[in-house]
This record gives structure tokens, sequence and C-alpha cells, in this order.
């Protein structure tokens, strides 16, 4: 291994993936990629319909995303140019809901409550009141507990109107069985440590042009070998290092789905691979439907499910009157999902629609459940895992991606 790189086997070209490549790549290391599928970014990645490029999903970024912000910047993407920055905003058609304004997180957050619409004062006190605990506990509770439970005493309407959707976006867990450990845990980090934290940074381009297509480039052009298209059928170890199909590497880092790690990895680690298949995953689905009218602003909050909200692409650098529903933690049929979301666009946005194009990703995240036990990156010696399901304080969400592959580039390099 003396005088030369080291050679780092990256499987899986998602977030967590790139991030990892290109850290293990500033390091020195002569990274090779594979993947599957036949292009990059995963589950946030541009699809190809019969007619024209979709998201595989509607994803949002927010101000709190430094690192994916970061390595975005480093790969040759400007988040300024991509990403339409706006204060978080739960409102609804009819103008009901919270929106926060630009500035300090805490006066920002008190500023919100107090201009709310639609809430009575009493409704208004009874968060500020709970808010007010969560802080003073550091925002800590009982790793037992739910959301559900731990916001038993807020106002039906608060709990509606804010922590339900706060909760199935974060978490994309319903709030019955979502952890309230790691929803206070994203309270703090995420809304109320820094200004612009909670800022909502909605693509206005496809997934694609936000990190995996700039991510490859960079990639190449800095020596990487990239193996797109391609499915790695087993990993060995040898003496020699570990063998990757016919290739040998001296560290390997699986960035792959939690059931694919645990494929390859089972012969290496059986409880390692068994905690990875235990998991239990929960779907997201978007609703692309055309029509003839534009929303009020670039997204909606919805009330009653099974879409929680709405997004104008038209608005966001995409077609004029297409639209995009997003229904977190879904779990019924296509066909159920399209009629019940025209039914919200018809009665609560006044809109007529015509879905054009309904992609359900039934395994888009681990459930974020009270005392989850998650995998650990470090598999046996040599052999690492990233990914947003690995063990870590936060749910499934692109920065935690970024941040294990960042992770598990340091500890293979180490």
């Amino acid at each position: 291994m003396a005088g030369r790189p080291l050679r780092v086997a990256v499987v899986g070209a998602g977030w967590a993936g790139l991030a990892c490549a290109v850290a293990a790549v500033e390091a020195g290391a002569q990274v090779t990629v594979f993947e599957a599928s036949r292009g990059a970014g995963g589950r946030a990645r541009t699809v190809a319909d019969t007619t024209s490029a979709l998201d595989n999903g509607q994803h949002i970024l927010i101000g709190a995303y430094v690192d994916t912000l970061a390595l975005m910047r480093r790969v040759g993407a400007d988040p300024d140019a991509l990403l339409l920055r706006l204060p978080l905003s739960l409102r609804f058609a009819d103008g009901g809901g919270l929106a926060l304004r630009r500035g300090p997180a805490m006066p920002a957050l008190l500023h919100g409550v107090a201009t709310a619409r639609g809430w009575s004062w009493s409704e208004r006190f009874a968060l500020l009141r709970t808010a007010l605990a969560w802080r003073l506990r550091g925002f800590r509770c009982d790793a037992r507990l739910t959301v559900a439970e731990l916001c038993a005493s807020l106002p039906p309407r608060v709990i509606d109107e804010l922590i339900e959707p706060l909760c199935v976006s974060a978490l994309n867990t319903p709030i019955g069985d979502a952890s309230a450990e790691v929803f206070l845990r994203v309270l703090r980090d995420a809304l109320l440590s820094t200004s612009g934290g909670s800022d909502l940074l909605i693509p206005r381009a496809d997934l694609d042009a936000l990190l995996p297509a700039p991510a490859l480039r960079w990639l190449a052009a800095h020596g990487a070998r990239l193996n797109i298209g391609r499915r790695v059928r087993g990993i060995e170890r040898t003496d020699a290092g570990w063998q990757v199909d016919e290739a040998t590497f001296d560290r390997v880092v699986l960035a792959c789905p939690a059931g694919e790690a645990a494929r390859l990895v089972e012969t290496h680690s059986k409880r390692w691979s068994d905690q990875a298949r235990a998991l239990r995953h929960e779907a997201i689905a978007t609703v692309y439907a055309r029509t003839e009218g534009v929303l009020a602003r670039p997204m909606l909050a919805l009330r009653g499910g099974p879409a929680q909200f709405v997004f104008d692409r038209g608005q966001l650098g995409g077609p004029a009157g297409l639209l995009a529903f997003v229904a977190s933690a879904w779990q019924g049929e296509r066909e159920a999902l399209d009629a019940a979301v025209a039914a919200q666009a018809r009665e609560q946005l006044g809109l007529a629609i015509e879905p054009v194009a309904t992609l359900i990703d039934k395994r888009a995240t681990f459930a974020c459940t009270p005392g989850l036990s998650r995998p650990s990156k470090t598999i046996v010696d040599g052999l690492l895992a990233c990914g947003d399901y690995l063990e870590g304080p936060y749910p499934a969400t692109l920065e935690g991606a970024v941040r294990s592959g960042q992770a598990a580039a340091t500890a293979a390099l180490r």
C-alpha cells in the first residue's frame, strides 16, 4: 500500500455515495464508483417518463443543510441559482396557517406564532408554553415517546396545522408512530438554532442538476472511475484486500439501499445484515398533475391528506400548469391516491387537475420510530457503509445522507 493511493470502492451513487466519493478523492484516494441504476442520485434524482423528465419525488432542502450546500458548491453547482429560498411557511390556500419571517430563529418563531392566521390566542399561547418547556428541557424527552404523546396537550388545530405537517415532512412517519426524541432534535438543530436554518430551499431545476450530474462530472474530471448501470454481484475478502466482482480494493464503502447492502455483507456480518433488513420503511408518493390554474405561492400546505403539500412547478422553473402533490407515509394504491388528490385540489385549491404521472417510492425512508436501532457505519475492518438509514441523530434526509457519506470516507481513509 505504501507508495500508491488507497484504492476505495464506493458501491452506490446516491447522495451519500457521491458525498463519500468526492471526499475520498479529495483526500487522495483512487476511487471507483459502482451504481446499479442507469443514473446517479438514488432516491433524489430525475427520471424519464413517456413524455418528459420528472423528478422521482418532490424534495425540499432547508437552510440548515450546510454540508449539502457546501458539497453542491464544491462540485460546481450553485445553490443560490438552483434553489428558491423562502422563510418556512405552512400556509394553506385559504390563507390560514403559520409562516415565519426572515431573521434570528426565536424572534422569527415568535412572530410566526403571533401572526398565525385562523388561530385563537389560546392556541398560540399553548404552543408558546409548550415550546418554552421543550427549550428549558434542552429539547430532550423520554426516548420511548411518540410525537403524538409528546404533543398530547396541544390544541387540535396546532397539531393539525403545524406539528403533523412538520413531523411527516421531516421524519416521514405519522405522529402516532414517530420518535419524539428525533422530532425535538430536528426542531432544535434545524428550526431554532441559527438564522435561516428553517428556510425552505425549493429546487427550481431538475434534481439531477443539484448534485448527481455535477458530482459525476467532478469525479470524472478528478480521475475517479465510474461504473454506472453495473450492479455489484458480490464482495469477498482476500489476502490482497477486498474483491468487488473482479476488481480488488483496500476499502469498500456500501452506499446502496439497506436491503442491497444486507445482501452484500451477509457472509461478512450476519448481525449487521439482519439489522439492516429489520428496518421498516415508509413510502412517499408524488402526483404530478396538469391544471389550468396557478397557485398563490410556489408551495402550499394541504389539509386532511393524503397529500400534505402541493408545489407549482411552473413557478419553480418547470412547465406552466404542472403541479406536484406530495403524500408522505402513503400506504394505499395509485388509483386511490390520484382520486383523493384530485378531491383535495378541487375542495382546497378550487382547481380541476389531471394526473399525468404518479410516482410511489415504497421504500423512500426508514420509519423513524421511538427507540429504533439502526446499523452502524463500520461493518467489519475495511468494509463500511453510508446512507441516511445508518445510526445517527437525524431522520432520513439528504443532509443525513451527505454527512454519512463524508463520515464514511473519513473512516475508510483513517
